[in-house]
């Protein structure tokens, strides 16, 4: 089995549109496949309850199908970081229960499997934890979503760094084109390229309908899958 953890290098870069189109490949070779997020704010109250369209994304990619609980067990409504969001409602992250949540999942028998973040690699889940705190007790390795964009070395390199310091293996990255107005991203994804040691896993120019399927003609399954 493969599973890794998704984060990014700061809030929409694209983690989950990434994270949905490895998983639609991963779909199309034959494996199963789960996708997980821990927490999410910013969710929409359903008749079937709260809801986050990133975790519903992820759910979509799910093979074999999973109940959204399984998906996104904790659900906050307002779009806040999720530490503010859950301290506003009264309800305890914990770094603990999130990796106990996940590896339950995980452990069911899917051959590929992601566990996405929310926003970036220090993002806090309470007074002393983030959520690289949950990527350590799950020990997964990681993928890293570059949004490129102004600044987006300095933060693709403090984020590798980051996750080198917490000692877990940086699987590869991918280049996520966010900003349609980027100027000389070609070279700020060769600067990246040149000081990270994980491999590139993809470069996604700037599309305006990023659906699974069609992010996939740009990203590399092949280095997470194989043996």
């Amino acid at each position: 089995m493969k599973h890794y953890f998704v984060t990014g290098t700061d809030t929409d870069v694209g983690k989950t549109r990434v994270a949905a189109a490895l998983l639609w490949q991963a779909r199309q070779q034959g494996l199963s496949t789960v996708g997980i997020k821990p927490v999410a704010a910013g969710c929409d109250m359903t008749a079937q309850g709260l809801r986050n369209d990133d975790a519903l994304v992820l759910q979509a990619q799910c093979q074999p199908p999973l109940p959204y609980a399984r998906v996104n067990p904790v659900a906050l409504a307002p779009a806040l970081a999720p530490h503010i969001a859950a301290q506003d409602i009264g309800l305890p992250l914990q770094a603990e229960t999130l990796a106990a949540h996940c590896q339950q999942v995980l452990t069911e028998g899917a051959t590929f499997g992601l566990v996405e973040g929310a926003g970036g690699w220090r993002v806090p889940l309470n007074q002393t934890q983030t959520l690289a705190d949950l990527a350590q007790r799950l020990a997964l390795p990681v993928i890293l979503v570059v949004g490129i964009r102004l600044g987006c070395i300095n933060h693709a390199l403090l984020s590798a760094e980051a996750i080198a310091a917490d000692g877990l293996p940086l699987a590869g990255w991918v280049a996520n084109g966010v900003d349609p107005n980027a100027s000389r991203s070609e070279d700020n994804i060769r600067t990246i390229a040149e000081r990270i040691e994980a491999p590139c896993l993809g470069v996604i120019p700037y599309l305006s309908d990023p659906q699974p399927n069609i992010l996939a003609a740009y990203i590399d399954l092949a280095p997470l899958i194989t043996p």
